[in-house]
């Protein structure tokens, strides 16, 4: 596996909360029967492989800035570069048992991420990317889908849950999306969903109200593998605004055409 400095001290410190996650992955399925739940349990999960990861790349990097999930943001001393990272991405999942979720880390220079990380450690898939260099999933290098059809094409999006107000959008959004394709899929974890584009096992994904840690990452896989990606509304900053299209580049305008209907 060959890439930057950076890129390495990434991969290992994705492992090293993987295999904490893992470890307390096989606990919360216990838990799932006892009468505390797994709430709390897996909450500690969360916190415990951001301070890996934190420890990691702090501590070998301690000029960079830091945006994560789980603790307070930090702004470096050298003001172009900070780490964006979901420790967790796709807890609810893993709260249920269910092997869906990952350890998503990006780098980002000048505004612009240049090194991405999505591992999904129940499956034991290491998804990486730098800029200029393409996109891959362990030794595999990874491309978009070639289908140029909508109604061959199956998307992924996250529906809105416990009151958040983004979801009128999203029912309008699959309602004039689902009669023109032939899917969409719903599971959990937005890092992953952006990962699976670029391998090319979805076609194109979108979602609205995200947070950039949620996302950073699989955007540059996306671009790196050839896709394209873009804001729900156009014009806006997909990291600030969290509100993101991504998709092969043969369907993407018709795609994106679709969601940005009024």
């Amino acid at each position: 596996m060959q890439g930057s400095a950076n890129l390495n001290l990434m991969i290992k410190a994705a492992r090293k909360a993987g295999r904490s996650l893992v470890k307390d992955f096989r606990e919360v399925e216990n838990l799932q029967v006892s009468s505390k739940g797994p709430g709390d349990f897996v909450s500690r999960a969360d916190i415990a492989a951001e301070k890996i990861i934190r420890d990691d790349l702090m501590g070998a990097r301690p000029t960079y800035g830091w945006v994560g999930e789980e603790s307070d943001a930090v702004e470096g001393a050298d003001p172009t570069r900070r780490w964006i990272v979901d420790p967790l991405d796709g807890t609810t999942n893993f709260l249920h048992g269910l092997p869906h979720w990952a350890v998503s880390i990006a780098l980002e220079h000048k505004g612009e991420i240049v090194s991405a990380v999505v591992f999904d450690a129940a499956k034991d898939e290491m998804y990486w990317a730098e800029k200029g260099s393409g996109a891959w999933m362990n030794e595999q290098r990874l491309r978009v889908s070639g289908r140029n059809k909508m109604i061959e094409c199956i998307f992924a999006t996250g529906v809105p849950f416990g009151g958040r107000g983004s979801l009128p959008a999203t029912l309008k959004d699959l309602g004039r999306l689902m009669p023109a394709c032939a899917g969409v899929r719903r599971w959990g974890a937005a890092s992953l969903d952006l990962a699976y584009v670029a391998a090319g096992r979805y076609d194109g994904y979108w979602e609205r109200d995200l947070h950039s840690w949620d996302i950073a990452a699989g955007l540059l896989l996306v671009r790196e593998a050839g896709g394209m990606v873009g804001p729900v509304r156009e014009g806006y900053d997909i990291l600030e605004k969290g509100a993101v299209i991504a998709a092969n580049d043969q369907i993407f305008a018709n795609f994106a055409k679709v969601l940005r209907e009024e």
